[in-house]
């Protein structure tokens, strides 16, 4: 991966300037290398991050730099399409020559450079700051008339680390809190970094209290960080985790079972993986026999096909997506990588799948633009099986 994005961000600096017009040999160049130093610096973090030299306090930070530089590149390649796609239309329709010039004009991609500049360092800013609280109603198919009503706080993909610390997890704990949920859900990627790098930064999630129960699926990130060390130290925390298990709650009478399932990394495996499990979703089926409702915490969203072939679940609650992060991307890119689900509610056969954009993201790709990070409250509302 990191091979091919090294081809690609010299390509498009070259893609940039080389086509603009009222340039002299001397300011192309200078352009050309101006941008193309931009893409060396990210590439030569990513280089630092790879070879795996450094603490994790100082990894972090290095991800976040390219992941800065990632996303000027990634909003630079919408812009040249759109470029390539605007000449064409102006060169070959009539009467648009000057439309022509402007789009390889030297005052546009000049203007368009600094505004992309901009834009990826807003997006930054807009993945690190605390996220709010939105709370929506979402009708669960044949949810029993006494669980209408029940409020389950979502927080999805925290992501904490060296980056995002101690006080960031304890502005979103505060959050939580206010808004009074019946259960609180982690459905993965809590972390990121070992638990010598991050501990200390994720210990106000300790405070997190509800009625019945604050409960933890793993995700990826917590294979590639010390999967067992994690899940001990989540428990020793005082978190309900849920490692292809499942918590039998009695609420007004009836029983919301809530399981948590490997996630579907430990499926492919690869050098970076520090432990973890596969699902099983036989083993939570069985456990939840005889409930009256049943919650799956599955942190891809791509598990909702096998999760409703089943006909065990009426909720799945999701997150890994981050929402896609950025309009565009995320229909154009993740959707497709995530069986179409990025982000908001889906109707999977007689399941309703919920996929959270998240309370963070990695440090490696941090940008946010149109697509906020957010601490879901869903308030469980009653629906027959054939409602949408």
């Amino acid at each position: 991966m990191t091979l091919l994005v090294s081809l690609i961000l010299p390509l498009l600096a070259l893609w940039l300037w080389w086509p603009v017009t009222s340039l002299s040999k001397r300011q192309r160049r200078w352009h050309i290398g101006v941008t193309l130093a931009l893409a060396l610096i990210g590439l030569s973090f990513a280089t630092l991050w790879r070879m795996d030299v450094f603490e994790y306090a100082v990894e972090a930070w290095i991800q976040l730099v390219f992941g800065w530089v990632l996303a000027m590149f990634i909003i630079l390649l919408a812009f040249l399409v759109l470029r390539t796609l605007g000449w064409l239309v102006s060169r070959f329709a009539p009467r648009t020559s000057l439309w022509a010039t402007l789009w390889h004009g030297k005052r546009m991609n000049q203007s368009a450079s600094v505004l992309i500049v901009v834009l990826a360092t807003l997006g930054i800013w807009n993945g690190l700051k605390p996220p709010q609280v939105r709370e929506r109603e979402l009708v669960v198919p044949q949810l029993p008339v006494e669980l209408d009503g029940v409020r389950v706080a979502v927080l999805a993909d925290l992501h904490v680390s060296p980056v995002k610390r101690t006080w960031r997890t304890q502005r979103i704990v505060d959050a939580v809190m206010a808004a009074k949920p019946d259960i609180i859900v982690l459905p993965g990627d809590m972390v990121d970094g070992e638990v010598t790098d991050t501990a200390a930064f994720v210990e106000p999630l300790a405070k997190l209290a509800a009625p019945h129960g604050v409960w933890v699926a793993p995700g990826n990130h917590e294979y590639y960080h010390g999967y067992k060390q994690w899940m001990a130290h989540f428990r020793g925390m005082g978190l309900g985790v849920l490692e292809n298990q499942t918590a039998r709650l009695s609420i007004n009478g009836r029983t919301l079972a809530v399981s948590g399932v490997g996630d579907l990394a430990a499926l492919r495996p690869s050098s970076y993986m520090r432990g973890g499990l596969a699902p099983d979703l036989p083993a939570v089926i069985a456990a939840a026999k005889g409930s009256d409702a049943h919650i799956l915490l599955a942190h891809q969203p791509k598990q909702a096909r096998d999760a409703a072939a089943t006909g065990a679940f009426n909720l799945q609650i999701s997150g890994h997506t981050h929402g896609g992060h950025m309009l565009g991307f995320d229909r154009w890119v993740v959707a497709p990588a995530n069986h179409g689900y990025v982000r908001g509610e889906y109707r999977v056969k007689d399941m309703k799948l919920f996929v959270s954009s998240g309370a963070g993201q990695w440090d490696g790709f941090t940008a946010r633009l149109g697509v906020p990070s957010s601490i879901d409250v869903l308030v469980l509302k009653r629906g027959a099986a054939g409602s949408r």
